[in-house]
């Protein structure tokens, strides 16, 4: 199975381009499950920086294609101008790189490592993510892990949400005697709404669709909720208003806003837009007393601060290269060991019928000490014959020859053609992830 990593980020692709690509969980799994037609496996993973589709099949460009037709016709020619693509290895890397929160726009952010988390859990429920998708993200989280446990990487590291925040502090110097707003009470709200009291601010009010999710949030910061449907009254009020919600059209646009204007007599409002796709309408920034910032935006204020995240990173790309280096040589290991089991069970089945067929020739002369003596010499003959290649395939490092070594052995010996014939005994009817967990109805 090879890997192959195709996206699209903040890196490569402007905000407009990357919300086209941004979909609800719901088109996720169902692209998934598209994408995911055995033995394919597919990861989407999905964040407000990067859209990224993760594949393991046999053939990459049959792959490639598909995942090509796929982002094509859910943001148009012009998404397939932003994209870069991995493989093999280098998709390998790129996962890690991603879950270590080494390619984010903010260099060490945590966040990265959850919603990859959740991506893979998402994968797993669709049917997905299986064997290899599922050992390659399990070998990326660990290294996440080892690389926030051995470097500063994290302790250095600032989140888009409190990114956000200091530059609210920044254009009103401090938020002291500010009434804020948090629209949206998923995991990014969450985070600003925690810096927005530590920044503090006088008045917090939280508000979401879900009325509970924001009496929750609101009770754990101190805030008070309000109910959604008075949006645009509590925009009225606030001087800044941090929103990140999921949903698909803009929830803000110059009219709605511009229209409360009057009422505000020139006092400045603050947005700033951590969706995507966005919260905001582009033309709310065009009102003379709005400063609206959207995530690419933040991109370029976190920028101006990543020097002391730089040593780091450094650090962390190490590990990331060593971890890399161990899952490839465990899984050239691994695919070597299928073959040595068929080698061995060939060899034996051949040792064990030359053994019966000596015995039987000899008759009922031998004692059973004499009959044991000949089956251990049976099985002597097949350690020592083996014992040379085994030690041979399971030595060999990462750089392919372990698969070039299996691979040999299995055409010499005859064992591709044991696997030809065990497929044409099998069911020829492959099922989708669906069907295989609805029994094909």
């Amino acid at each position: 199975m090879e890997l192959i990593c195709i996206g699209l980020s903040h890196r490569t692709a402007p905000l407009d381009v990357r919300e086209r690509l941004a979909l609800p969980e719901p088109r996720q799994v169902d692209v998934l499950q598209r994408l995911a037609q055995a033995p394919v496996e597919a990861l989407w993973v999905s964040t407000c920086n990067r859209v990224e589709v993760y594949l393991a099949a046999p053939s990459v460009q049959v792959a490639r294609q598909r995942v090509l037709a796929e982002l094509e016709a859910l943001g148009g020619a012009a998404a397939l101008e932003h994209l870069y693509e991995h493989q093999g290895e280098a998709a390998l890397v790129h996962l890690f790189r991603v879950a270590c929160s080494l390619d984010s726009m903010v260099l060490g952010e945590a966040q990265i490592l959850g919603q990859v988390k959740e991506a893979f859990e998402r994968g797993q429920g669709a049917g997905a993510v299986r064997g290899e998708l599922m050992r390659a993200c399990a070998a990326a989280f660990s290294c996440a892990k080892r690389v926030r446990t051995e470097t500063a990487i994290g302790r250095a590291s600032t989140s888009m949400a409190a990114a956000a925040v200091q530059l609210a502090s920044k254009v009103f110097d401090g938020l002291a005697g500010k009434t804020v707003l948090v629209v949206g009470a998923g995991e990014m709200g969450e985070l600003a709404a925690r810096h927005l009291k530590q920044a503090g601010a006088s008045k917090l009010y939280v508000t979401n669709r879900t009325q509970e999710r924001a009496e929750a949030l609101a009770a754990e910061v101190g805030g008070q909720a309000r109910p959604f449907e008075a949006l645009l009254a509590l925009v009225a009020a606030a001087d800044v208003v941090v929103c990140s919600t999921a949903s698909p059209a803009p929830l803000f646009t110059r009219d709605n806003v511009g229209a409360l204007g009057r009422g505000r007599r020139g006092r400045p409002l603050f947005m700033v837009d951590l969706a995507v796709p966005r919260d905001i309408d582009p033309a709310v920034g065009t009102l003379d007393w709005v400063h609206a910032y959207d995530v690419d935006d933040i991109q370029k204020f976190v920028a101006e601060n990543a020097a002391a995240r730089a040593e780091e990173a450094q650090k962390a790309g190490v590990l990331v290269a060593q971890e890399v280096a161990r899952f490839v040589k465990e899984r050239a290991l691994r695919e070597g060991t299928p073959v040595l089991a068929r080698l061995r069970q060939r060899a034996e089945a051949i040792a064990r019928t030359e053994v019966e067929r000596t015995l039987g020739a000899l008759g009922d002369g031998l004692n059973d000490k004499q009959r044991k003596s000949i089956e251990a010499m049976g099985r002597a003959i097949v350690n020592k014959l083996l014992h040379e290649p085994t030690a041979r395939l399971r030595a060999v490092g990462p750089e392919g020859e372990g698969n070039r070594l299996a691979g040999a052995a299995a055409e010499l010996f005859g064992l591709l053609e044991d696997e030809v014939g065990a497929a044409a005994a099998a069911p020829s009817v492959m099922a989708t992830p669906v069907q295989a967990a609805t029994g094909g109805k």
